[in-house]
């Protein structure tokens, strides 16, 4: 059986991680700043299902608590987000 070499460059596989991670991270911000904008003020138990389901399209996969009701209760109070992306 014939073995193969894989060699790849870390830069440039650090770079695209970066990338990646920045799209991620404006696609947050943006629905979360979007929704504190029309949900600030509004109970907490009223954004959640809206969150979870913005975030669900926005984002792929589920949001669920604690983060769910830290984020919900965060839009109640009209904060803005600048949401970063921990890459290791």
């Amino acid at each position: 059986m014939a073995r193969s070499r894989f060699t790849f460059n870390k830069q440039v596989v650090k770079k695209v991680v970066n990338e990646a991670a920045g799209k991620v991270e404006a696609k947050i911000s943006t629905l979360l700043n979007g929704m504190s904008s029309e949900f600030a003020g509004r109970p907490v138990e009223e954004i959640k299902p809206v969150l979870q389901s913005r975030w669900r399209a926005a984002v792929g996969g589920s949001i669920t608590d604690p983060e769910l009701s830290e984020y919900a209760a965060r839009i109640a109070a009209g904060e803005t987000f600048d949401v970063k992306v921990n890459v290791r």
